[in-house]
């Protein structure tokens, strides 16, 4: 910043909406240790235990860390582009090793237990699901971390890389709910019915999955709170753009 200008802010509601999205993913995630530390046992590897880290795992991988990554060009606004992709490659990818230690404990318990896998539609939603997310974050690295893509690639492969980014939160979020029904229906099927607290605080953390994804959501497609370029960044992507495609910068776009 120049010296003598005016400290950079928020926009007006941004903090408080970022403030709610962080308040909502603490309370879920608190939320799904609660109901599998109360109701299922805990969580402990190798042993039969061991399937209830896939739903801390993916509630705190695909869910609470994808969304605080979305929201990574919204809260740090001011700091440099590169730090800022950096953050959001570094916590998408904590999110993806997080994931796998879910999916690797859901396949093991079931291998141990001689449960078929795959079959059921919230198994090939959250699948697909994951190498997606796997796909979109190798190449978001490839496009927009590592030097080597030219200017036009990048310009036209953001509004996909942004789109799917948006799609996959969703999808992840709905593979969620399709798991925690899909464990109520197997593990209380026939007192769910009569609303047991087990089936109460289950179905408060869908509705707190909904309200999370909502939040972030809002915060996301709200254009006026999108991350303005610094100038030192305007002036460096017309540079690159010289470089790479061999443009003016004072030419037609």
């Amino acid at each position: 910043a120049m010296d003598g200008a005016p400290p950079a802010t928020s926009p007006s509601g941004l903090s408080a909406y970022v403030a709610v999205s962080q308040l909502l993913g603490l309370t879920l995630l608190a939320t799904t240790g609660a109901w599998l530390g109360r109701y299922r046992g805990g969580v402990a590897w190798h042993s039969p235990l061991q399937f209830n880290a896939h739903p801390l795992c993916m509630v705190l991988g695909m869910v609470f860390l994808q969304g605080d990554a979305l929201l990574v060009y919204r809260v740090f606004r001011h700091e440099a582009k590169r730090s800022t992709k950096a953050l959001h490659a570094l916590l998408h990818g904590l999110a993806l090793l997080i994931a796998l230690v879910g999916i690797i404990a859901v396949f093991e318990s079931h291998k141990a237990k001689g449960i078929p896998d795959m079959y059921s539609l919230h198994s090939w939603c959250g699948m697909a699901t994951f190498v997606l997310y796997l796909l979109q974050w190798l190449l978001g690295c490839g496009f927009f971390l590592f030097p080597g893509a030219s200017f036009s690639l990048r310009g036209c492969y953001k509004p996909q890389h942004v789109f799917f980014g948006i799609t996959l939160f969703i999808l992840s979020i709905t593979s969620c709910l399709l798991g925690i029904t899909e464990m109520l229906l197997f593990k209380i099927s026939d007192s769910y019915s009569h609303f047991v607290p087990e089936g109460i605080l289950a179905n408060t953390l869908g509705v707190l999955l909904v309200a999370f994804g909502l939040v972030v959501g809002y915060v996301l497609t709200r254009e006026e709170w999108k991350r303005p370029p610094l100038a030192e960044e305007l002036a460096l992507s017309m540079d690159f753009k010289t470089l790479t495609e061999g443009e003016s910068p004072g030419g037609g776009s």
